[in-house]
């Protein structure tokens, strides 16, 4: 076999591995209930804040420590623990996807995406009136 043909099985059995390890390791969207009977796996769970129950954040004694309440999309309310600071206008979100691990009886997420209210909605409602 000639050096070209091995460096390129070499190549192609790197490249499968990857990609059966990323398949692996990735998590999946579920819910509360889903990601609490797989205790450890990790999973993106989608919901909103519970405004009923505050929040708590000591930044003095802990800065990446942030407690909430989180409804997932069934309805499901949890304790979250997310291992970062605060994020900027989370009261403001419409939605939280957390990314993270069922631990106990909490939640415990490692990363936060929100979405958030467009501040473009209201001038594309006022454009689209006029038109």
């Amino acid at each position: 076999m000639k050096k070209v043909h091995i460096i390129a099985i070499f190549f192609i059995a790197i490249s499968i591995g990857v990609m059966t390890i990323t398949l692996v390791d990735s998590s999946t969207y579920a819910n509360f209930t889903e990601a609490f009977e797989e205790e450890g796996k990790e999973f993106h769970v989608v919901g909103k804040l519970n405004k009923e129950i505050p929040y708590s954040y000591e930044p003095e004694v802990n800065p990446n420590v942030f407690q909430f309440h989180m409804i997932d999309m069934d309805g499901e309310k949890r304790k979250v623990i997310l291992k970062k600071s605060k994020p900027q206008d989370f009261d403001a979100s419409e939605q939280i996807v957390l990314i993270g691990r069922a631990k106990g009886d909490v939640f415990v997420a490692n990363d936060i995406l929100m979405k958030c209210p467009s501040k473009y909605n209201n001038a594309d409602d006022q454009t689209l009136g006029s038109l």
